[in-house]
């Protein structure tokens, strides 16, 4: 009986993270099957998949940062007012997405960015950049849907952003299977993967923002007053958004980095082609036992005590900083089991490939190294994750800046530096990837230190001045904005 009680305090840990962990690896998987069904049209099938695949990749790097205004709406949402200032922000920052989608579709710096730097043809180029013009309203749409999605993640109905993100792979995929029996085939191909990609975040959209009114938009006031420190103001949002914004754009680009540096090593040759090829095909299957720790970034912000949605001290169940701890630390436990299990296994990761991406033993046979790489992926991916939540909380996502450009400088470094070492192929890409990884987690680590060592001065001062005013000195939530006296209770909880 003690011990059911104890593990009360992780059921709602449970159930805010397994949706979310769950839509990570829906996504992994959506984006797999997006794909064999874009390969299944029959006139220029490659080139179709090659232009669609550049675009949507470029439109990811460029735009995809705006995704990260999820967390904006996780921490700074708490009034109408508040939600509208978001709205806003992605509103005018669709709109340079837009802008910037049609520059590249009708002027030479699309040609320049597409044609030369990638080395297409002039066909591939002219379908990419008709698909990048078609991609231009995508951003806004996703951005809004997961302003909401992080909302609604902040009164904790993980359930149904995780249901929505679901169903925007299941809507992907039978729009697919639909559009290939109609006459787009024959007309406009590349419409098929982006009007489904459309038809996908529309339902998303739908089902997070009906999600918001029907049980949040009543709840919450229509400003707040100064007793929770009053509305978010535009400066605020996009002083927390951009360095998590900055740090998605490096994720991005590591790969495309990666891709360059490995066929490079290898002179173009064949082999760089099946290195490359290597790589496409590791990176969804080595993602998939670990990608899901990204959302305990999450955790901290949504059971933060301070969070005016939070009811579970009403409810008799409180969730400290300590059962956060012990259930980040149980979630890495088990990623790395099932890396270990997964990879280490004999045989079971080339039966995945072989049965589930579809490639032929030989080239399975290839992929298993990599493969064992990417089982020490989930100790940097947690450490970060959990302590960018922490961040996040005290909204000093700021320092996390710093930690974006040395995985950059990592990554490169060890590109150049390991085939010094003998280490080539898709060992040389996964390897780099890992080293990025390790040097982005520690730079994040050196944050948070920096950060708790100076809430921990400040701790003291306050604790120096309260002992010598004594009496007549005023409550801290008097004199004080929210943000500091926040900052000095997250503290004295960490030292509890």
């Amino acid at each position: 009986m003690v011990k059911l009680q104890a593990l009360a305090h992780y059921w709602p840990l449970i159930r805010f993270l397994v949706p979310l962990a769950i839509t990570n690896i829906a996504i992994d998987l959506g984006e797999q099957a997006l794909n064999r069904g874009i390969a299944s049209v029959k006139e220029d099938a490659i080139e179709m998949l090659a232009s669609y695949g550049l675009a949507y990749s470029l439109m990811k790097f460029f735009t995809g940062p705006m995704s990260d205004f999820k967390n904006v709406g996780l921490v700074f949402v708490n009034s109408k007012r508040d939600r509208t200032k978001a709205v806003l922000c992605m509103v005018a920052a669709g709109t340079v997405a837009i802008i910037f989608h049609t520059l590249i579709a009708y002027t030479d710096l699309g040609y320049y960015i597409i044609n030369k730097l990638h080395h297409v043809n002039d066909s591939v180029g002219n379908k990419t950049r008709k698909a990048f013009l078609y991609l231009a309203a995508f951003p806004l749409l996703d951005a809004m849907a997961w302003t909401h999605a992080g909302i609604l993640l902040k009164h904790k109905f993980s359930f149904l952003v995780g249901c929505a993100s679901i169903s925007d792979v299941i809507a992907q995929i039978a729009f697919v299977a639909i559009l290939l029996h109609s006459h787009l085939e024959c007309l406009e191909p590349l419409l098929i993967p982006i009007l489904s990609l459309y038809m996908g975040a529309l339902v998303r959209f739908t089902i997070v923002g009906l999600g918001y009114y029907r049980n949040i938009h009543d709840t919450i006031p229509d400003s707040c007053g100064p007793e929770v420190g009053g509305d978010a103001t535009f400066k605020k949002m996009l002083n927390f958004w951009w360095p998590l914004a900055l740090i998605l754009a490096t994720q991005r680009i590591s790969r495309p980095i990666v891709n360059l540096f490995v066929s490079r090593d290898l002179k173009g040759s064949s082999a760089a082609t099946e290195a490359v090829a290597v790589l496409t095909a590791t990176y969804p299957v080595g993602h998939l036992p670990y990608g899901w720790l990204t959302e305990l970034r999450a955790v901290y912000p949504a059971f933060d005590k301070n969070n005016p949605s939070n009811k579970l001290v009403n409810s008799g169940t409180t969730v400290t900083k300590a059962h956060i701890k012990k259930f980040t630390f149980f979630c890495l436990a088990l990623s790395v089991t099932l890396c270990f299990l997964v990879f280490w296994t004999p045989h079971i990761s080339e039966k995945i490939l072989v049965d589930i991406i579809g490639v032929d033993l030989a080239f399975a046979e290839l992929c298993v190294v990599p493969l064992r790489i990417f089982s020490f992926f989930p100790i940097p991916v947690t450490m970060r994750a959990h302590l960018t939540g922490w961040l996040m909380t005290l909204k000093k996502t700021f320092v996390l800046a710093p930690s974006s450009v040395l995985r950059i400088i990592v990554l490169i470094t060890s590109l150049i530096v390991l085939p010094y070492m003998g280490v080539h192929g898709a060992t040389l890409g996964v390897g780099s990837l890992l080293a990025g990884f390790l040097g982005e987690s520690t730079m994040v680590a050196i944050a948070a230190f920096y950060v708790y060592r100076k809430q921990k001065k400040k701790k003291e001062d306050s604790d120096d001045e309260t002992a010598v005013e004594g009496e007549d000195s005023a409550p801290m939530n008097e004199v004080g904005p929210r943000e500091e006296t926040d900052d000095i209770v997250e503290l004295r909880e960490e030292d509890e």
